[in-house]
């Protein structure tokens, strides 16, 4: 049911909304996970252990966007504000990419992509927790055994809304993953080592506040990640990319990457030649990889 409606989510330009339906329209993990339409996205999430819905809906070049939420109870207004901030974030609503595009105008491989992608703003997994986990589940693990990994933790782990016949689920939150014990998450999961894996992330986010994570000195949030035994150099740049916004560095530049830059710039690049290009961008490193593999891949 309709609980909270017309919520306001206010957009820094330049901003495209159809290149974020699109990117998520196309987004392997998230599949079957949400409903992504001409003007609209419906997907769920799990707030402090009730399922609830968003819907935002805007036009492409809307200068605030709509926000729709849904749950089987009434929410708080602590909850609708938390959900407000999370869909903002979520789609990196407030990212100015002015100074981005700036630097783009003297890189004409590049220049190319922006204006292929102009005003898509970086849409992140919807959790830091999401993202650690699909990097344990993704990692040396062919991307329809790791779907179907993550498909069984949140049947058995998360949780469900049906809005008018349609059933959004909804990634577990830490706490949920931590209850279901060690035995059953592995049978769930079906692999021992990512179980456990899966297991220490779920204990890390659950006593970690996000805020610090969003805003903690990036030496000091990646340290932290590299502690969680399961998480490595390239899955902590992942998540501090992909679900922090922390687009500063690029430190481990993945295979799918490395071709996608390849095709760009016409040459075979290595790992290096990747970091070395990326650097150029500044605090824009992690939006500069982003668009060239949400261009190319």
């Amino acid at each position: 049911m309709l609980v909270r409606d017309n919520i306001a989510l206010p957009v820094t330009p330049p901003f495209n909304f159809h290149h974020t339906l699109r990117f998520l329209g196309q987004f392997p993990p998230a599949k079957g996970e949400q409903a992504v339409g001409d003007q609209q996205l419906t997907k769920a999430i799990m707030l402090d252990g009730q399922p609830v819905a968003f819907r935002v809906t805007g036009t492409a070049h809307a200068n605030a966007l709509r926000l729709d939420l849904f749950a089987d109870q009434p929410v708080s207004d602590s909850t609708a504000a938390a959900m407000q901030d999370r869909a903002a974030f979520f789609l990196s609503l407030n990212d100015d990419l002015t100074p981005f595009y700036a630097l783009a105008e003297s890189d004409p491989p590049f220049a190319s992509v922006v204006r292929q992608l102009y005003g898509y703003h970086h849409v992140k997994f919807l959790t830091p927790f999401e993202n650690a986990v699909w990097a344990v589940l993704s990692n040396r693990n062919r991307l329809t055994i790791a779907s179907a990994m993550k498909a069984r933790l949140i049947e058995a782990c998360g949780g469900a809304i049906t809005i008018n016949g349609d059933r959004y689920t909804a990634f577990p939150e830490p706490q949920a993953v931590l209850e279901t014990g060690a035995a059953e998450l592995e049978a769930v999961i079906g692999h021992a080592q990512k179980s456990g894996f899966v297991l220490n992330v779920a204990r890390a986010f659950a006593e970690m506040d996000e805020g610090w994570l969003r805003d903690a000195p990036y030496d000091e949030v990646e340290s932290w990640l590299l502690s969680i035994k399961g998480i490595g150099p390239w899955s902590a740049n992942f998540v501090m990319i992909r679900s922090l916004g922390r687009m500063d560095a690029l430190k481990v530049p993945e295979s799918r990457l490395m071709t996608a830059v390849s095709r760009l710039y016409g040459r075979s690049l290595n790992d290096r030649d990747v970091i070395k290009l990326a650097q150029h961008y500044a605090a824009y490193q992690g939006y500069w990889a982003h668009y060239v593999r949400a261009a190319l891949s």
